[in-house]
């Protein structure tokens, strides 16, 4: 398979380096507005071709598939382009900035009968895929409960850079950089970590964003610092579970942090997963009464790349889809809409 990569910043050092690892995966182009960018990541992953515009690429055409690694504001473009000249696409989160745009390209997707894929890299947490099967197999008996967190601490630390100096920290506190915030930039991951580990999906949600002082008049160079940093997301699920989901980049001591627990009427699991590593706990059958909780070993799974590589192979679209990110986003904008009229409202 021939891979162009769009787009060059620091998130495509991660697929180029996932991608490589791949048998039969050949990394063929490179594309960035920025020259001297697409050339410095073309000559780091010994990628032989470079452009300047997507449109270039695509009349060059010599590539079967493509990783769409361009900020969240060029996801929209970009992608529909790619499908239109008839090459299948991974996407990064979000699908894009609102739902309406990303139903376009899930119906686009749809129309194309392209593999169609969305990076929602957390699906390559072997314990939540484990977490999941236990689910859906009735482990835990009926779903009740459950509580998700995504905790990070890059605004109270220098831990991933200085945020407040290095533009691949600034646009994503900045709404006019096509920046949703925290909600937009990690609450899709923790809400489909949630709804992925627990086997369904949300269906009524209530939330507060909240964007802290970070700098005089909130503003930096070009940069207005009004994307929201913390959000507390109420939410009832379909299988009729309650539940709090979370996030912050004012989490003190987390460095990136996820935490899903699910509490059902014959026992519990909790994953946690940090740059450390991954965990499974469970609390099942006679060890409810003595809420004791034992380690389970989840095994390894397939990443979003070794998967979307073998869907192109395939010819079949595997999940995450465009179609599950789109109603994930749904979900996020309404989250935005109950913040300014305060009410709950249904997905």
């Amino acid at each position: 398979m021939r891979l162009l990569i769009v787009g060059t910043g620091g998130m495509a050092n991660s697929h180029a380096q996932a991608f490589t690892k791949i048998e039969g995966v050949e990394m063929v182009g490179a594309v960035d507005v920025d020259p001297a960018r697409a050339k410095a990541f073309a000559d780091k992953h010994g990628i032989a071709a470079t452009f300047t515009s997507l449109d270039e690429a695509i009349a060059w055409g010599k590539f079967d598939a493509a990783t769409n690694v361009t900020p969240d504001k060029a996801h929209h473009p970009t992608t529909l382009a790619l499908i239109a000249a008839g090459k299948h696409v991974l996407c990064e989160k979000p699908l894009a900035e609102n739902y309406a745009k990303a139903a376009e390209m899930a119906e686009a997707a749809e129309r194309s009968g392209l593999v169609t894929m969305v990076n929602l890299t957390y699906r390559n947490v072997a314990p939540l895929q484990k977490a999941r099967a236990m689910v859906l197999a009735g482990e835990v008996g009926k779903l009740r409960h459950l509580e998700a967190s995504y905790l990070q601490s890059w605004l109270v630390s220098k831990a991933w850079g200085d945020w407040a100096t290095e533009s691949q920290w600034l646009w994503r506190l900045s709404t006019k950089h096509g920046s949703n915030g925290v909600l937009g930039d990690v609450g899709i991951h923790i809400l489909d970590f949630a709804g992925y580990g627990a086997g369904t999906d949300a269906a009524r949600v209530f939330a507060r964003l909240k964007t802290f002082d970070k700098a005089p008049d909130n503003r930096i160079g070009e940069y207005d610092l009004d994307a929201n940093d913390s959000f507390v997301m109420t939410a009832e699920f379909g299988n009729g579970a309650m539940g709090v989901v979370h996030a912050s980049r004012w989490a003190t001591g987390h460095l990136n942090e996820l935490r899903l627990r699910l509490h059902g009427d014959k026992g519990a699991l909790e994953v946690v997963h940090t740059p450390d590593g991954s965990t499974l706990r469970a609390c099942l059958g006679a060890d409810v009464e003595t809420a004791t909780w034992r380690d389970v070993d989840a095994g390894t799974v397939a990443t979003n790349y070794e998967r979307f590589v073998a869907a192109v192979r395939k010819g079949k679209t595997e999940e995450p889809g465009f179609r599950h990110a789109a109603n994930l986003q749904k979900v996020l904008d309404l989250a935005m809409v109950t913040e300014a009229e305060r009410r709950e409202l249904p997905v």
